[in-house]
């Protein structure tokens, strides 16, 4: 499988990074300062939605173009309608100007076996990339552009776009894959070359490690933001595991159900404390973890708990490569949604902004 990279010069300088992304701060964002464009058409379909790397905006492709939504207060801050058609993968860079597009089925523009690394500050196009076969999915960081296709994986420099990796991978109709998104480290998780085994890279440090996961295929997994820790589900969909990604060891499993499931989703709350499961079922799992960093005091977790989820913000992810399992009474935790007292919202919760 070959690939094609066209740039444009000096696309992508180290202080265009980030310029954008403290709209809180009072910085200008083309996602809020420009007026959305009218399109009140009642034939515009929805053909994805993804979130930002902070969970804070989430981007909705359309066959129309693409939408920008911010989570906390909840509203559509900006939004492009084209001509030509819309976008099925529109995956943003936290909050900055960079946006990777690759076009739906019935775009003339965009065909969806090509990636259009987009300048929304410029206006412009910056970068693409062009393979045979169509693009499953595309991840960001601020060093790194993935793309992901049916039986390969595509690593590439962000400041030049230079080709750093090719990753094998058993048959990803689905284009699982997922990244870290702390600086400090530079992992990926994918689905690996057997059915059931997940591929962990750690390329800060030049590691690779395969997890046999699940004896059926894999269906959904996540990292945690320093990609230490990662939640696997496979196409049977009844359990969840948890996996330490340095060693490969499984730390928990909990049981969504005993039917089969299609799971489209697993999120990690940032203390990994809570586990959120959606499925085709219609229904949101959520379940108390037993995962603790080492040299934490098992008690907090309930005191955590009582005091609400807004507390979830303030606590870091899985800190140390030592993850550990905290002593519990029962074999396997079950889905907790007391504390939300009635005003369960899933997506909320998942940006971690929960009132």
């Amino acid at each position: 499988m070959s690939s094609t990279v066209s740039t444009s010069q000096g696309i992508l300088p180290s202080a265009g990074f980030g310029i954008y992304e403290s709209a809180m701060a009072g910085v200008s964002s083309p996602f809020t300062n420009m007026e959305p464009e009218s399109n009140n058409s009642d034939e515009t379909e929805l053909l994805s939605v993804s979130w930002n790397q902070d969970y804070g905006c989430f981007a909705a492709g359309t066959s129309s173009g693409f939408r920008i939504y911010n989570c906390d207060p909840f509203k559509e801050t900006f939004r492009r309608d084209l001509k030509s058609g819309g976008f099925g993968i529109v995956e943003m860079l936290f909050r900055c100007n960079i946006l990777a597009l690759v076009g739906g089925k019935a775009n003339s523009q965009y065909p969806p076996n090509k990636v259009i690394i987009w300048d929304d500050h410029q206006s412009r196009c910056i970068g693409e990339f062009s393979f045979r076969s169509e693009v499953r999915a595309v991840k960001l960081r601020r060093d790194r552009v993935v793309v992901v296709l049916e039986h390969k994986i595509y690593v590439y420099n962000f400041m030049d776009l230079k080709l750093l990796h090719q990753i094998e991978t058993l048959g990803n109709p689905r284009g699982l894959c997922c990244l870290s998104h702390q600086v400090n480290t530079s992992v990926l998780a994918c689905p690996g070359i057997r059915r059931g085994q997940v591929r962990i890279e750690h390329f800060g440090l030049n590691v690779t490690k395969f997890i046999h996961a699940h004896d059926s295929p894999i269906a959904c997994l996540t990292l945690t933001m320093d990609g230490l820790l990662l939640a696997t589900a496979s196409t049977r969909g009844t359990l969840i595991r948890i996996f330490n990604t340095m060693d490969g060891s499984r730390l928990q499993e909990v049981r969504r159900g005993v039917d089969k499931a299609d799971i489209y989703s697993i999120a990690l709350s940032p203390n990994v404390q809570w586990l959120a499961v959606s499925s085709d079922k219609g229904t949101v799992h959520i379940f108390s973890l037993r995962v603790r960093v080492v040299g934490e005091d098992p008690s907090t977790h309930s005191t955590n708990v009582v005091q609400g989820p807004a507390a979830l913000v303030h606590q870091n992810s899985s800190t140390s490569l030592d993850a550990l399992i905290s002593p519990s009474t029962g074999a396997n935790p079950g889905s907790s949604l007391s504390f939300m007292k009635g005003i369960l919202r899933a997506s909320l919760w998942l940006s971690t902004n929960m009132k």
